[in-house]
């Protein structure tokens, strides 16, 4: 008897729609054979003369992405966390003089190192990941 429940709400959903069919406005009609199908029509998509891949771009140049700068990471107890005061010092995995990762939207495109200018930090960029290297990375996950 448990199989004839399924069959019963079939058969009700197939009567409501049926009975919804019948009450369509007058003037609408159901399209029932492939002749009656009007083949889709599209634009035409092809690149227009002069308007190559240049204008494409411009048109994400300025969408806003998350630049980070990442000098090292380290793994510390959060006991240590609540121990942090101004002029604690946390160690981190990275050398002094070795290259920070710029990363966009969380992906290595650069790396760099740190520099002063008008009393504000920055980096100067000293290696540029290629398109072909970032593909590579991104293929096998990072």
């Amino acid at each position: 008897m448990a199989d004839a429940a399924p069959n019963d709400e079939q058969d009700a959903m197939a009567a409501e729609w049926a009975a919804a069919l019948e009450q369509q406005s007058p003037g609408s009609e159901v399209v029932t054979t492939a002749e009656q199908v009007a083949p889709a029509s599209f634009a035409n998509f092809a690149p227009t003369p002069g308007g190559g891949a240049g204008n494409d771009i411009n048109m994400i140049l300025d969408i806003p992405v998350q630049l980070t700068v990442e000098l090292g990471r380290t793994r510390i107890p959060i006991k240590h966390i609540l121990q942090l005061a101004q002029g604690s010092v946390v160690e981190l995995d990275a050398l002094a003089g070795e290259p920070m990762d710029v990363l966009v939207n969380g992906y290595l495109i650069a790396q760099g190192e740190v520099v002063v200018v008008n009393d504000k930090f920055g980096i100067r960029l000293t290696d540029i990941v290629t398109p072909s290297e970032r593909m590579r990375r991104l293929s096998r996950g990072g």
